[in-house]
């Protein structure tokens, strides 16, 4: 759980940070900005290749070692005199965290009991939230009261407590002599779904989502200070989302994924058309943020219940479609914010997010029996050809 925060933490914490990054290092903010889309735009092309790569290794030392390029990753950044050793320290984090993420997942759930498997996963998608919640706004007031590099150095010091720990706890096995190793309910057809829907929602949640400040401030009519704390009961919500759903994840595992998605789309619609009332925009805002963090924990461990064949490159392709899914959602919201304004970013969003709820019931209304349908043309006059 240290682990998943530390991780998280190191991805977003340029984000509380551009405006004292860049007058140091003599760029302008857009360039700053790259740290965090170039980190994610390399999570998402590494995950899979990575995990091929590692996939004999014991999951110890492969554990050790993210770890331990975390460490220096995280050191070499807080010391860097110029834009582009910074940037090539948070490529190399990126890719230790595109593999982390494919095969932490099976190693915490493969030291409990199948029945609770959910929760741990639920444990460590809170962890990592926690870090939007805690870990990126305690480093940005660190950063503003001394200097951006001793926030930067924070994750080395906790990323060797991990390994630490890690190195002196976890067993080691072959990685396919796991008990997660293998999907418990291998199904490729589910996977593929699964895979699209993830991707259709992270590309949705964030055509909206990246351009937020803006709609609060321009269509709801928030004041700044208004909207800083907006974002801060946005993460609260998404921190309480994930809690409440890893803990019911082992009882209704498909439903969980289901109703993830679609209060995301009810968020996303609602901020749409009603977001111009202030008391309507907060409520669909919690809606949103309250889902957001559950449709990536419910879209893995979904995964861990029907991938075809190893679970962590299966995670991994599940991973690195979600990052791809958010590059390219803030790349359409960018085109769409000149043309049709910060409304119809959200309005996009939603209607991307519904095409996952679409996703994910299409295979059910296929499975109706035919008896069914049969029923439906007697009482609706509906006629199955």
């Amino acid at each position: 759980m240290l682990a998943a925060f530390t991780f998280n933490t190191a991805e977003n914490l340029p984000i509380g940070l551009l405006e004292l990054i860049s007058p140091s290092l003599r760029v302008p903010v857009p360039a700053v900005g790259l740290l965090v889309t170039g980190y994610g735009l390399t999570v998402a092309a590494a995950s899979v290749p990575l995990a091929h790569l590692t996939r004999n290794v014991p999951r110890r030392h492969v554990l050790t070692g993210l770890l331990a390029t975390l460490a220096v990753a995280s050191t070499v950044a807080a010391l860097a005199t110029s834009y582009w050793l910074l940037l090539a320290a948070r490529l190399f984090t990126a890719l230790a965290q595109a593999l982390f993420w494919a095969v932490m997942g099976p190693v915490a759930v493969g030291l409990f009991a199948p029945g609770v498997r959910g929760r741990v996963m639920g444990a460590l998608s809170v962890a990592g939230s926690l870090a939007l919640v805690l870990g990126v706004p305690a480093g940005t007031w660190l950063g503003r009261r001394s200097d951006w590099r001793v926030p930067m150095a924070v994750p080395a010091v906790l990323g060797l407590v991990c390994l630490a720990a890690i190195a002196l706890a976890l067993p080691v096995s072959r990685p396919e002599e796991e008990p997660a190793a293998r999907g418990s309910a291998p199904d490729a057809r589910r996977f593929r779904t699964v895979l699209a829907a993830g991707i259709l929602s992270a590309t949705g949640a964030f055509t909206g989502y990246t351009y937020v400040v803006g709609f609060l401030r321009e269509v709801s009519g928030f004041s700044p200070y208004a909207v800083t704390g907006l974002l801060v009961v946005f993460g609260g919500a998404c921190l309480a989302g994930t809690g409440i759903t890893g803990a019911l994840l082992d009882r209704c595992p498909r439903a969980a994924l289901t109703t993830a998605v679609a209060t995301q789309t009810a968020g996303m619609l609602g901020l749409y058309a009603a977001g111009a009332d202030p008391v309507a925009a907060v409520v669909f805002l919690v809606l949103t943020g309250g889902a957001l963090g559950p449709v990536f924990m419910t879209a893995q461990n979904a995964v861990l219940h029907c991938a075809p064949g190893r679970t962590d490159i299966a995670l991994a392709a599940n991973s690195g479609a979600y990052n791809a899914g958010i590059g390219t959602g803030a790349v359409l919201g960018a085109l769409i914010l000149p043309l049709a304004g910060v409304r119809c970013a959200f309005l996009a969003g939603g209607l991307l997010t519904a095409g996952a709820c679409a996703v994910l019931s299409y295979p059910r209304l296929r499975r109706i029996p035919r008896r069914t349908y049969r029923a439906l043309a007697d009482t609706t006059g509906f006629v199955d050809r």
